[in-house]
């Protein structure tokens, strides 16, 4: 077995969405080769309503995925086909855009105003990105989880993991989705095939993360003796990690333990073209997205 070691570590940075969401951003537009084959992750916690209540109006989708998982709060969605739902805490929706669909999305606050949550954007292949549209709804209650025997727990959204399948299917890139909990001071190796992208996002407490041959952590400056000197801290809470190539990730939670997400797929290795939620493979095909907008012709 070999272990990932850790490329990088970096704090996901506040940004503006949709009608003036204040959010993290982990990662996304630009150069996203190394988390291919996904594009974007935002993590849209927050405790004030008055920073999250004007949400995402309607917008385009084409030639993507869209995976939103909420922890607190609830998000309402509605879109020009006519779907609309309510997603509450611990519920999974996993949308495919495909050829073309204009989407909103509501956010609402718990009884004390928390909305916690998360969107990652998965690419389409160029053969599947103007599939048709569908969503895949999946409440808390159909998302299993498995608890290890020294209290390690992993909530599977999708693909396998010990034994346990997602109830998300027929995702193109074969992704694998995990909400990890590793309790206080433990430490834990979980396997992620050679041939798969990988990274994590701790959202709750600290850990450190084993390279080749020592832990990883994120670097800091800090005054010492009147100097100023590198100190590598344990990976804290809005953390992301981009692993390289191994067959596990060895993990070690610090005192108030660790929760994170672990995603990792199949790279598509296909040349991208942004016009920010449409992603396809050339600035023609943009262009044309763009002209079908305008036409009336973007829904089919």
């Amino acid at each position: 077995m070999t272990i990932r070691p850790v490329k990088r570590v970096s704090q996901s940075r506040p940004t503006l969405e949709g009608a003036g969401v204040k959010l993290r951003r982990a990662f996304g537009f630009g150069d996203t080769s190394d988390f291919d084959p996904f594009l974007m992750m935002d993590d849209f916690r927050n405790d004030r309503p008055s920073d999250y209540l004007a949400g995402f109006p309607w917008h385009p989708h084409r030639g993507i995925e869209t995976i939103t998982y909420v922890l607190a709060g609830s998000v309402a969605h509605g879109d020009s086909l006519g779907n609309s739902g309510v997603l509450g805490a611990g519920d999974v929706q996993w949308m495919t855009a495909g050829r073309g669909i204009l989407h909103q999305e509501m956010p609402k606050g718990d009884a004390v105003g928390r909305m916690h949550g998360f969107q990652l954007w998965a690419n389409l292949p160029s053969s599947l990105k103007m599939t048709a549209p569908r969503y895949q709804d999946v409440p808390s209650a159909a998302i299993p989880e498995v608890v290890d025997d020294d209290g390690v727990s992993v909530r599977v959204i999708c693909g396998e993991f010990w034994g346990q399948k997602g109830p998300i299917d027929g995702v193109a890139a074969e992704p694998r989705y995990l909400d990890v909990h590793v309790p206080p001071g433990k430490r834990k190796v979980l396997p992620v095939e050679t041939y798969r992208q990988a990274f994590a996002y701790i959202f709750q407490g600290s850990a450190t993360f084993a390279g080749a041959s020592a832990p990883f952590g994120a670097l800091r400056e800090e005054l010492v003796g009147g100097e100023d000197v590198l100190v590598r801290d344990a990976v804290g809470d809005r953390s992301l990690v981009v692993f390289d190539s191994g067959d596990e990730v060895v993990v070690q939670a610090g005192e108030q333990g660790v929760r994170f997400l672990l995603v990792s797929g199949k790279p598509l290795r296909e040349p991208i073209a942004w016009h920010g939620p449409i992603v396809m493979n050339t600035q023609a095909e943009i262009r044309q997205a763009l002209t079908d907008l305008r036409d009336g012709s973007f829904i089919r």
